[in-house]
């Protein structure tokens, strides 16, 4: 089968930006798999195992489809009249709307939670590439903890996340951002608990993640699924975090590997499990962080093993991919979001 991945964006990324890895991860998987992948994206993109097509906004996405294709896959939500295609296509909707909303009957969604704020019960969760990562050193000595993802995305919480590690006495890693910001207004994190390392390559990041004693992530937006979460859960690090967006769904119900439908029940409080603590109160939080020994890094790791592969998420997107083509829509509604949320950024506890 020859698949058309659509992303408007360029690839690879040079970012912590979740969607732009997996739509890589996702073609390289489905060529392993014995199928053909054209990758239509932004210019400056590039791909050493598959060809790449440049996506003009301004032109009908029609016209620039091969005739030859078969399966065309959205990885961002394209307007209305970009989808009169005369081809097959689901659309992976990889954010939180902040309008009310229709989408497509052919849409997935990235977790469970994700689906339901949006109306929808159909998602795939991502998963990693473990080709792309080095040694995992479980029995290293792990002496602080780590932070990691797009620090100027405000709803990610990098100062939250330094104030808890200071609260603890801990040093905290920041990975993916740096100390002073000039993109965002002048923002300077004066912190001596925190060290910044900015965007780093695999080796430095990996290095940094084996020494780790867990992520420190209390987000305060409803995270769709959270790569980072399942990154450090791979190297052995426990999450302690807030239970928004997909993460109590991670953490505390360990995810079926055929599950590609269903509803969450939607916002906890606090959970526990093997895997980390969520919680909206600062005081329980920190008094996980303080005891992190007791979770087990190798547990951490076999979950990863089991539940968040490429291979498994290829295998189920290759079922949603064979329903579309049978004359099935993934949704027997289109979802839909009524209202706009009420808020953008979301409370934590003293």
């Amino acid at each position: 089968m020859k698949i058309l991945i659509v992303q408007n964006s360029r690839i690879p990324t040079q970012a912590y930006d979740d969607a732009e890895q997996i739509v890589v991860w996702l073609g390289k998987n489905l060529i392993a798999q014995g199928h053909e992948v054209v990758f239509l994206v932004k210019k400056d993109s590039f791909c050493l195992f598959a060809p790449v097509m440049i996506l003009d906004e301004k032109r009908p996405l029609a016209a620039q489809i091969p005739e030859d294709v078969d399966f065309v896959h959205f990885f961002y939500h394209p307007p209305a009249e970009y989808l009169d295609l005369r081809k097959p296509y689901l659309i992976t909707y990889c954010e939180n709307s902040t309008t009310a909303a229709i989408f497509h009957p052919n849409t997935v969604f990235l977790s469970a939670d994700h689906a339901a704020r949006h109306g929808g019960e159909v998602f795939v969760y991502p998963g990693i590439d473990l080709s792309e990562y080095g040694k995992v050193a479980l029995d290293m000595p792990r002496n602080y903890f780590h932070f990691l993802g797009n620090t100027t995305w405000r709803g990610k919480n990098v100062h939250g996340a330094i104030d808890l590690a200071s609260m603890a006495g801990a040093r905290l890693h920041v990975i993916g951002g740096s100390r002073v910001n000039f993109r965002k207004g002048l923002r300077i994190t004066l912190s001596p608990s925190a060290r910044f390392h900015g965007v780093l390559g695999r080796d430095g990041r990996n290095i940094l993640l084996n020494g780790s004693r867990g992520l420190i992530f209390p987000i305060i937006w409803h995270e769709p699924f959270g790569l980072a979460v399942v990154e450090s859960l791979y190297f052995g690090c426990p999450v302690f975090g807030t239970p928004y967006g997909s993460l109590p769904e991670l953490l505390c119900r360990k995810p079926a590997n055929e599950g590609r439908k269903g509803k969450w029940s939607g916002q906890v409080e606090a959970c526990f499990s093997e895997f980390g603590c969520l919680s909206l109160k600062r005081s329980e939080l920190l008094d996980a962080i303080r005891h992190s020994g007791a979770f087990l890094p190798h547990r951490c790791h076999e979950y990863v093993k089991d539940c968040f592969q490429i291979g498994r998420m290829t295998n189920d997107y290759l079922d949603l991919y064979e329903k579309v083509l049978n004359g099935q829509s993934l949704h027997a509604t289109a979802p839909s979001m009524a209202a706009a949320p009420d808020a953008k950024f979301l409370p934590l506890e003293a």
